[in-house]
């Protein structure tokens, strides 16, 4: 028998014939013992109003104690690898995972490191005979964890198992084996930190399901703070625990229940007999999760605090997308740091969560401020007190009627150039507000609004119409409404998966509520299309992004000029006086009581200067100009033009080299915008960054003509070649590359994809003939 060569085996092979073998000699022999996992979705790219996902990250093995309780990962390579070459990927991915053991193997042995930092060397050689058992990395665990057999049988408590096949996610297996770690240890107070998209609802239903099972938290309190929070928890995602949950309304306590849901305003009162609370005995609870836990729980003057020392015995868990730390408020102090954190820009990255453009409009009104002439009245006939009024007055002191129309036309100019059927919420200074600018977009959309009075609407505090459409308004299904005008009622707490555009036409200097209502369109819904959404800012709102405290940037910023379409080419202060922060009774933000405004109807507003910004490929805002930029990121992945050359011509799809430089954060669309679209990024690179005379695509398809380049070929084939020279200079060289092309005209014109390719004599051949083109195309190079 011919032994085989290790070094002519790819790394599936080293896996199916070496790895997998060796892992199993070792006791890893039950289903869920090891599998490969692809564990995030690839980060969204937005190309103009094109989108693609980025890599996906995937271990080649993640071994597992039980299911969903992780010990370790192995990446593997093929044997022209030296042994450790998988270890710092091993390590990514161990680190993400929370995994405390990382192996790496190119098919020779193994390469552990131990990450608990309890073994001497960190890093060890193993034999292929040598893998650890199953019984002897679990042991390893409980003894870097400090887990007696009480905790442990706590620990590996199965999760819920949906029969629709429902798993957690990555981040959202490692929150929950977090916390159920630290209560098994016995920690009182935790916090979980969470962006708002990324599951927090369904992350606290394994929690509590688990430890609930275990038998070491008998009954539970869910509090929250809004009524459709509750309604969606209890009728989606803490459906399993049927009837042994209920939901405190009218006032009323049963004691014979294990899972109780409630609003704090439904247990809580000024007077002391609304307090029903104090019903359940101090020690009623074992557990009280807090749910958007920022709004107030922490704040020792607050009504969610005294519940919370009430049930003090109880375990306390805070979550919340947004942990407060001011002067006065701080989550940390109460529930200490936080067991895990999972950012706004972790969840971009990993393709969970969408990312997002910014438009930026400044007004000159709200740039310059205003000062009325001597005298002047409004059009209710008050008598305007003389000073400036800028920014953080209008709509909140004094109305121009011209801004509001003004912010209404752009917004429909937006939606006019992208989809005017998309969900748009736009946040207002206050009810008044909100009503004014319905109104101004139901004149700016007067088709769409007589065709269905639905098709824009006031959701507010006050607005029973309105607050009776959300569920139609959130319902990715329902058409209708399509925009809302709202203030406080939608800044929190509403999933709105399909919400394309949010306008932000209110002052915000709180980074809590910014990113709350950042948080509104962070959803991502492939089957609606909704992969990316944009801000629309008139506030400069979005300066914030500027805080250290934000943590997920935009993927371009754009402010249009006067006569520029909007669509872009391809610690917390106190509140305002009359703002709510915390909500009445039944959940619902109230807006605060109108106040006295000016009305001023005959003062015109415009649009000022235009400014283009885009950020690099960490999210960074890029300082310098495009170019300069541009010419940085070549010259630092190709040391010269002969470099590049020497790469463009080995690639096979040049395709691949183009989605290589986005990534890299080179932004060809904004780069042809600014050069020239008639341009191929071939000839963008090499004029940008080696100062070479650009061709256009036109004029290299026509050099091509000119060699006589198609004589080889028969009559059909040569018109395949010359429709895709056209193809070429119109679209480039990437609509080219792939098979589908035949499928479209002028192409599908000469015949179907099957007789195209037969005329080169077979697909191989055909796809030698477009390698082919595309060298004669770059041979001026």
């Amino acid at each position: 028998m011919v032994a085989l060569n290790k070094k002519t085996l790819s790394e599936r092979d080293i896996c199916t014939k070496y790895l997998t073998p060796a892992i199993r000699q070792a006791g890893w022999r039950q289903p869920w013992h090891f599998r490969e996992e692809v564990f995030t979705n690839g980060r969204v790219i937005v190309r103009g109003r094109l989108t693609m996902r980025g890599e996906r990250r995937r271990a080649d093995y993640v071994l597992y104690h039980k299911p969903n309780l992780p010990l370790a990962v192995l990446e593997a390579k093929d044997n022209n690898h030296k042994l450790g070459d998988g270890m710092p990927q091993a390590l990514d991915y161990a680190e993400a995972l929370d995994v405390p053991f990382a192996f790496s193997s190119n098919g020779d042995a193994f390469l552990l490191h131990d990450r608990t930092g309890t073994t001497t060397p960190v890093e060890q050689e193993l034999p292929l005979d040598d893998f650890p058992s199953p019984d002897e990395l679990w042991a390893r665990y409980c003894a870097w964890k400090g887990f007696g057999e009480a905790q442990q049988q706590v620990v590996t408590q199965a999760y819920h198992t949906d029969v629709l096949g429902k798993a957690p996610r990555y981040y959202q297996r490692v929150a929950i084996n977090r916390v159920v770690e630290a209560v098994a240890k016995g920690q009182s107070r935790l916090l979980l930190v969470m962006a708002t998209g990324t599951g927090k609802t369904y992350t606290a239903f394994q929690i509590i399901w688990r430890l609930w099972k275990a038998g070491v938290k008998k009954r539970i309190l869910f509090l929250a703070d809004r009524n459709i929070l509750v309604d969606q928890t209890r009728i989606n995602d803490f459906k399993p625990f049927g009837s042994a949950m209920t939901k405190i309304t009218n006032r009323q306590i049963d004691k014979s229940y294990e899972i109780y849901l409630s609003l704090y305003q439904a247990v809580t009162g000024t007077e002391e007999e609304l307090n029903i609370y104090r019903q359940f005995s101090p020690d009623f609870f074992d557990l009280v999760v807090v749910d958007e836990c920022h709004r107030g729980s922490a704040a020792e003057d607050s009504q969610w605090h005294d519940i919370l020392q009430y049930f003090s015995s109880a375990t306390h868990l805070g979550m919340t997308a947004t942990p407060r730390e001011t002067e006065y408020i701080s989550n940390i102090h109460y529930f200490g740091e936080p067991v895990y954190t999972y950012s706004l820009r972790q969840g971009i990255n990993d393709g969970f969560l969408a990312p997002y453009k910014v438009v930026r409009i400044d007004l000159d009104k709200d740039v310059t401020g205003w000062r009325p002439e001597k005298g002047k009245r409004d059009a209710h006939g008050q008598l305007i007190e003389d000073r400036i009024y800028n920014q953080s007055d209008f709509d909140r002191q004094l109305v121009l009627e011209q801004r509001t129309q003004l912010v209404a036309r752009k917004v429909s100019e937006f939606l006019k150039g992208t989809g005017r059927h998309d969900k748009t919420i736009v946040f207002c200074e206050d009810i008044n507000h909100a009503e004014r600018m319905r109104s101004a977009l139901v004149n700016e959309n007067a088709d769409l609004a007589a065709d269905n009075s639905k098709y824009i609407m006031r959701m507010t505090g006050d607005s029973d119409e309105g607050k009776d459409e959300l569920d139609n308004f959130i319902d990715p299904e329902s058409q209708f409404p399509v925009v809302a005008t709202t203030s406080k009622l939608l800044s929190t707490g509403v999933d709105v998966q399909t919400c394309k555009l949010i306008v932000l036409d209110r002052i915000i200097r709180s980074m809590t509520e910014f990113k709350q209502i950042i948080g509104r369109g962070t959803r991502i819904n492939e089957d609606y299309d909704k992969r990316f959404f944009t801000i629309m800012d008139f506030r400069k709102a979005t300066e914030l992004f500027a805080d250290p405290d934000f943590d997920g940037d935009p993927v371009q910023i754009y402010e249009p000029g006067p006569d520029d379409s909007p669509v872009p080419p391809d610690d917390t202060p106190p509140p305002e006086e009359g703002d709510t922060e915390y909500p009445p009774e039944d959940g619902t933000i109230v807006d605060p009581e109108p106040r006295r405004k000016y009305l001023v109807r005959d003062v015109a507003v415009t649009v000022l200067a235009e400014r283009v910004q885009y950020l690099d490929s960490a999210g960074k805002l890029i300082t310098e100009s495009l170019r300069d930029y541009t010419r940085r990121n070549v010259t630092e992945e190709f040391a010269s033009l002969d470099d590049f050359l020497r790469r463009w011509g080995q690639t096979e799809q040049k395709q691949a080299i183009l989605q290589e430089l986005e990534q890299q954060g080179v932004l060809l669309a904004p780069l042809a915008e600014e050069v020239g679209k008639d341009f191929d990024p071939f000839d963008l690179v090499c004029h940008v960054a080696f100062d070479q005379p650009p061709l256009t695509r036109r004029e290299r398809a026509e050099n091509v003509r000119k060699r006589n380049y198609f004589t080889k070929y028969g009559d059909q084939a040569r018109a395949v070649l010359d429709a895709l020279l056209d193809k070429y200079a119109d679209q480039g060289v990437e609509n080219i590359e792939s098979l589908e092309v035949l499928r479209i005209q002028p192409l599908s014109d000469l015949g179907t994809p099957v007789e195209l390719v037969k005329a080169f004599g077979g697909k191989e051949q055909y796809l030698q003939a477009v390698r082919e083109l595309e060298e004669a195309l770059y041979a001026a190079a």
